[in-house]
């Protein structure tokens, strides 16, 4: 489970189990607030802040290419990406510093950075083991834009990814041309766009009226794919290897950094 869906809301699982760590985390300091007479408050948020940073700092260096035309882009965290080493070490970092005179800080401030952690390490672990493992890529039939049929499994024998999309879905559209940056960036991998429940001139019209020229555009008006991947919302995105297994999902905006990343993480897997 990568994602949970609220009404129309699908909230991602690692911001849930990060807010569910942080909040764990807080109690822990409002008890020995309560009882001990010590807030390890101030500096927790202080490891917070500073973990939050540090880990989208480095991502963002990490892919400091893509940002140099529209660096404010580097503020849209929206696309998961972040160095999660370098955002722990920076917190530590700083915890260390803020006990370092202050020792009845010390106690507090572990047990409740602890505490935290372990429902977030321990969420995650949880989720991974719990997530359907090695999914191929569905068998089935999509509709191209010039109304010609195609097996979706012929586009397998390379790094594929699927991004399943919508015309009225915010999230689409603006992850749109960072998708086809990442198409022309990446010749090496296939990537199809499967529309999910719309009509051809509903996607011709969108794609003629943002001026996107996208290879392997195709139409999937039952939304099956959604449905056979247990995708709960739009955008969503899959990431195949050669053998057309899943390895990665992603809910939610991508940036075209965040889709290098992945697929870096594809190749690895080979």
């Amino acid at each position: 489970m990568d994602s949970i869906q609220l009404g129309p809301i699908v909230i991602p699982a690692y911001a849930l189990l990060a807010l569910a760590g942080l909040g764990t985390a807080n109690a822990a300091g409002a008890w020995f607030r309560r009882f001990r007479g010590v807030d390890p408050g101030a500096a927790f948020w202080k490891m917070t802040v500073a973990g939050f940073v540090v880990a989208r700092l480095v991502f963002v260096l990490r892919n400091a290419d893509l940002y140099v035309d529209s660096p404010l882009s580097a503020f849209n965290f929206r696309d998961g990406g972040f160095a999660t080493w370098a955002g722990w070490f920076a917190a530590l970092v700083v915890g260390m510093v803020s006990v370092r005179t202050n020792v009845p800080l010390r106690r507090p401030l572990l047990v409740a950075t602890l505490a935290g952690a372990a429902v977030w390490f321990g969420g995650t672990m949880f989720n991974r083991a719990l997530a359907p493992q090695l999914q191929p890529l569905p068998s089935m039939d999509v509709r191209r834009l010039d109304g010609a049929v195609v097996a979706l499994d012929r586009f397998r024998g390379r790094p594929l990814v699927v991004n399943l999309w919508a015309t009225w879905c915010g999230p689409c559209r603006r992850e749109m041309p960072a998708l086809k940056a990442a198409q022309h960036a990446h010749p090496g991998v296939t990537f199809v766009f499967v529309n999910q429940g719309e009509s051809e001139q509903e996607v011709q019209r969108f794609l003629s009226g943002q001026r996107l020229e996208l290879r392997n555009v195709v139409l999937d008006p039952a939304r099956e794919l959604g449905t056979r991947t247990h995708s709960p919302g739009y955008p969503t995105t899959l990431f195949y290897d050669a053998a057309g297994t899943l390895r990665f999902r992603h809910v939610g905006e991508l940036s075209q950094a965040a889709v290098r990343e992945h697929i870096a993480a594809l190749s690895e897997r080979r």
